[in-house]
């Protein structure tokens, strides 16, 4: 039975994806590149370029490795593999948009739970994104934090320890993301409580973020953090 939201004292969240319009931006940013190169290119198609690229074995770290990743998928899209290009896709990072709800809905559900960061962006976007979204966060772990990324359990049990310091325990947190591979999944295996915010519900497939091997099924379900905002306010 799932347990009230009034029980936790934490919100963990995902934020590039969950919060952070990542796919936007990337979309925004590769079709500027195409128009002053003089072609087009499908959105959805070059997130599924991305996504092919961005998760192969030499990856780096995030949004640095965009500049890899654009080399990579730039002759798939008919564009300039220059590195410049891929350097303007990582920087772009700096300006990529929160959903229009993100925003109010972590003013609204900070003044009830301690918000608490979980990305596998380094710490130099991290400061970008929490400072679009109003710097709601109580802590925050990134890449460079942890030294690894989720979906790796090691990512979880540092934020773990965290709120052990402050006396809490992991039954504490209500883990909020959108992506079954690097959260939903491993947030079960793991005994935490977890919320899935499904950005994709009107779309097709899964973006720019890896399929999961297997669909966990969220202990909370909602489309849009609003609802979630909503619900906790119930």
């Amino acid at each position: 039975m799932t347990r009230p939201l009034a029980d936790f004292k934490y919100l963990s969240f995902d934020v590039v994806g969950t919060l952070i319009d990542f796919e936007g931006g990337i979309k925004e940013c590769l079709a500027q590149i195409a128009a002053e190169s003089g072609v087009s290119i499908d959105g959805e198609a070059a997130l599924t370029f991305y996504r092919s690229a961005r998760y192969a074995d030499d990856a780096g770290l995030f949004p640095d490795d965009l500049v890899r990743v654009y080399l990579a998928i730039a002759p798939e899209l008919g564009l300039p593999a220059e590195k410049i290009l891929g350097e303007r896709l990582r920087d772009s990072a700096k300006t990529w948009k929160a959903f229009p709800d993100s925003a109010e809905a972590l003013a609204t559900l900070s003044a009830r739970y301690r918000l608490i960061a979980m990305t596998n962006a380094r710490r130099w976007a991290f400061e970008h994104f929490s400072q679009a979204l109003g710097n709601p966060f109580y802590r925050g772990f990134t890449a460079d934090d942890t030294g690894t990324e989720k979906p790796d359990p090691a990512f979880f049990h540092q934020v773990f320890a965290f709120v052990q310091s402050e006396g809490s325990s992991k039954d504490d947190i209500l883990h909020v993301a959108q992506s079954q591979y690097h959260d939903i999944g491993i947030s079960r295996t793991l005994g935490m409580t977890n919320c899935w915010i499904e950005r994709r519900h009107a779309q097709k497939g899964y973006g720019g973020t890896i399929e999961p091997e297997s669909f966990t099924t969220p202990d909370y379900h909602f489309t849009s953090m609003a609802g979630l905002a909503e619900a906790s306010a119930a």
